[in-house]
């Protein structure tokens, strides 16, 4: 289900468009999405640090993994600008947000305006109670966002390479 707001259709990361970025097929990948993709797109690269299972998990189970993850995509010029990703269908109740946007596109308030709508959406579905979002102390951009969702800090965690992660919640 695609979700729409002011600016931008977000549209569901199904697992052909994965692969299709996963290999760097840039006209099968703007053709499943309608849209053009940023410069620095396709590739493994992108698709590594944005979502957390491996490819061969994401494969075996795309709903499960795929859960929720949407492209951001620009009105007027359809324009990738950004995603939206859940890590995995919640199965404790809690999902993981995590949202992206691509250089060229940053700081106009895209990844606000995405995150809430998908962390609404999220809330909205029966398996998900609560929307945890993880940002560094200095990512000021980031924590910018999270607050702009209402998001409560319940605590924080340590990253094995750069320190300390603030958690963040959002509850139904």
């Amino acid at each position: 289900m695609r979700i729409e707001t002011e600016r931008l259709i977000l549209v569901p990361i199904t697992l052909e468009m994965f692969e299709a970025v996963y290999v760097g097929d840039r006209a099968r990948a703007e053709l499943l999405a309608n849209a053009r993709l940023p410069d620095a797109w396709p590739g493994r690269a992108i698709l590594e640090r944005a979502f957390s299972a491996d490819i061969d998990l994401i494969r075996e189970d795309p709903p499960r993994r795929l859960w929720g993850d949407r492209l951001m995509i620009s009105r007027g010029e359809p324009r990738i600008v950004g995603s939206v990703i859940f890590h995995g269908r919640p199965e404790d109740g809690i999902a993981e947000v995590g949202y992206g946007v691509e250089l060229e596109s940053q700081g106009r308030g895209f990844a606000t305006e995405a995150t809430r709508a998908c962390v609404d959406w999220a809330l909205a579905q029966p398996e998900c109670v609560a929307v945890t979002a993880t940002t560094f102390p200095w990512h000021k951009a980031s924590l910018r966002v999270i607050e702009k969702l209402g998001m409560t800090q319940a605590g924080s965690r340590e990253h094995d390479l750069l320190g300390e992660l603030f958690v963040f919640e959002k509850r139904r």
